[in-house]
C-alpha cells in the first residue's frame, strides 16, 4: 500500500497551503497527490501547476468530469499532462451527478454506465494514437454525412498506458470500474463495510480475466490527529453531512444511498432531512460519530496506524488522505504525522 493526497477543490481560500501540502507530500515520497473538480476551479490548470513545482510525485485527477469534456478533448489534456509532468499523470473519470451534468454542463445524465464505457474505449484509443473512428450509442466519430475525418493525437504521451481510475459508487458502476479501469476512486470506504463493493469490483473485473488485485483501490479518507478521536470527529463533520445531505436531490444522493446500504439508513435520511431544510447544524450533528470513524482516520498516530493496517488487508493500493488542521495541528503536520504513522504501520 502506497499513500497518497487528496488536495480536493482550489479557490477555497487554501490555495497557499495546498500548494505547500504538494510539495511536502512529494518530499515525503507520497505516491500521488489528487485535485479535484465540481463547479468552481477545474483540475487540469491546477495539475499542470502543481507538475511544475514538484518532481517525482505523481499527479492525478479525482476527477475529470465526463460531462464536462469530449473523450478526445480529455485524451488530449491527458497526454498533455503526462508530457509536462514527465510521466507522472493519472486520469481519474466520473459522470458527476444529474444537478452538475444537467444544471452547469447542460449534459442529460441519463445512461451513465453506457456513456462512461464509450468515454472510456474512445479515450484509450485517441491516447494509443488511433485514428478515431466509433459508432457508439452515445458517441459517433467522425460524425455520419459530414465534413469530419477520422484523426489520431498528434503529441507522445510519456508513457504507453496512462493509469485510468473511475470514481464509483454504486453496485453497476462498480462491476464496470473493475472490468474496465485500472484503478478506483472510492468515498466513504471503510474496511469493515467493504466487502459488499469489492464483490461487484471482483464480478467485474473477472468479466474481463482479471482479479481485484489487479485494481488499484484509491479511497479518500479524512485525516484528523488528535489524542481523542471522537474530538477529532467533529472536524469532519461539515464535510460528511454535506455529502450525506447536499450532494443531490432527496431522491438521487448517491453518497447517502451508500450510507444506507452501510448500514446506516436511519441516520442517513435524518442528516438529509435536515440539510434540505437547511438546517445545517442539526444536520453535522445527526451524522453519527461511528459513521465517520469508520470512514476517515482518526486520533493519536498509533490509533492511525492501525486504521491504516486495516485499509491494507481490505485490498487497498494506494490510501490517499486528507489532512485537516485543527486549532493545534496544520495541514501540513497532519500530513507528516500521516506518514510516521504509515511507517509504524508496516503497510509499503
Amino acid at each position: 500500500m502506497r499513500l497518497g493526497l487528496s488536495l480536493g477543490y482550489w479557490s477555497a481560500g487554501n490555495d497557499v497551503t495546498n500548494l505547500e501540502l504538494a510539495k511536502e507530500a512529494d518530499q515525503l515520497g507520497f505516491s500521488v497527490a489528487w485535485v479535484a473538480e465540481a463547479y468552481g476551479s477545474d483540475a487540469p490548470t491546477v495539475l499542470a501547476w502543481l507538475a511544475a513545482q514538484t518532481s517525482s510525485i505523481d499527479l492525478g485527477s479525482a476527477v475529470l468530469q465526463i460531462p464536462a469534456r469530449t473523450p478526445a478533448m480529455t485524451a488530449m489534456t491527458a497526454a498533455t499532462l503526462d508530457v509536462l509532468s514527465g510521466g507522472r499523470f493519472r486520469l481519474g473519470l466520473g459522470v458527476s451527478g444529474p444537478q452538475v451534468s444537467e444544471g452547469w454542463h447542460g449534459v442529460p445524465f441519463a445512461s451513465p454506465l453506457g456513456r462512461t464505457r464509450e468515454y472510456v474505449e474512445i479515450v484509450r484509443a485517441a491516447l494509443r494514437r488511433e485514428r478515431l473512428s466509433y459508432d457508439g450509442q452515445h458517441y459517433r466519430l467522425p460524425l455520419p454525412d459530414g465534413l469530419g475525418k477520422a484523426l489520431h493525437l498528434t503529441i507522445h504521451p510519456v508513457r504507453e498506458h496512462i493509469p485510468l481510475y473511475l470514481a464509483a459508487i454504486g453496485p453497476r458502476n462498480l462491476r464496470l470500474t473493475g472490468e474496465i479501469a485500472d484503478g478506483w476512486l472510492p468515498v466513504f470506504f471503510a474496511p469493515e463495510h467493504a466487502g459488499h463493493q469489492l464483490e461487484h469490483l471482483e464480478r467485474g473485473a473477472a468479466d474481463a480475466g482479471k482479479t481485484v488485485a489487479d485494481i488499484d483501490i484509491a479511497p479518500s479518507v479524512p485525516l484528523v490527529i488528535g489524542p481523542d478521536w471522537r474530538a477529532c470527529a467533529d472536524a469532519v463533520r461539515g464535510y460528511a453531512a454535506l455529502y450525506l445531505g447536499g450532494m443531490g436531490s432527496k431522491k438521487q444522493n448517491f453518497y447517502n444511498q451508500l450510507a444506507c446500504r452501510m448500514g446506516y439508513e436511519r441516520d442517513a435520511l435524518r442528516v438529509q432531512e435536515h440539510y434540505l431544510d437547511k438546517d445545517y447544524t442539526g444536520a453535522m450533528e445527526a451524522v453519527p460519530a461511528e459513521f465517520i470513524d469508520a470512514t476517515s482516520l482518526l486520533g493519536p498516530i498509533e490509533r492511525v496506524a492501525e486504521r491504516m493496517g486495516r485499509y491494507a488487508e481490505t485490498g487497498v493500493g494506494t490510501l490517499t488522505v486528507s489532512p485537516l488542521s485543527t486549532g493545534d495541528t496544520s495541514a501540513v503536520a497532519t500530513l507528516r504525522a500521516a506518514a510516521e504513522a504509515f511507517d509504524k504501520a508496516g503497510v509499503a
